[in-house]
């Protein structure tokens, strides 16, 4: 009876731990299932991925608005542009209200060009604050000096042609 009962208690315990198994098993989904899941959850990857364009687009557009209001440009001759805005009566330091590389710098210059907006080039300087800062961030004060001798000279200058008119 003792060999019969430890018998069953093995066979018991081994098909305890079979039917766990096949039970983790089941629970798992297929590949099907995982896609369907993943949709339903973060949304579908080719909706996500077109609100996405239109969100860039959106903000390309309202950059784009933002450049005849600039102070100034300052551009690689062909690469980089980056559009300044400063203004005494908001306080703090010049805002970048647009930047673009290749064709949007392109863009930007010729925008500039059509406002009167002064486009100054300065490759150093344009490469690092369109590597270094965002649109609608104000400059780090690593740049203060060089681009505010840039300010001060592009105000000089509109001073100038103001007296002269």
């Amino acid at each position: 009876m003792a060999y019969i009962t430890l018998a069953l208690a093995i066979f018991h315990v081994a098909e305890m731990f079979l039917s766990r198994f096949k039970w983790l098993r089941d629970l798992r989904m297929s590949r099907q299932e995982l896609k369907e899941e993943f949709r339903h959850t973060e949304g579908d990857p080719i909706v996500r991925a077109r609100l996405r364009a239109l969100a860039q687009s959106r903000a390309r557009s309202r950059m784009m608005a933002a450049v005849p209001g600039a102070t100034v440009i300052l551009a690689n001759p062909t690469h980089v542009a980056v559009a300044l805005r400063y203004r005494r009566e908001e306080g703090g330091a010049p805002m970048v209200v647009a930047k673009g590389l290749d064709f949007l710098a392109l863009r930007i210059r010729s925008l500039a060009e059509e406002n009167r907006v002064p486009v100054i080039e300065n490759r150093f300087l344009a490469r690092n604050l369109y590597y270094e800062v965002e649109v609608g961030q104000m400059i780090p004060s690593n740049f203060y000096r060089a681009v505010a001798e840039i300010i001060v000279a592009v105000n000089a200058a509109r001073q100038k042609k103001r007296q002269q008119n």
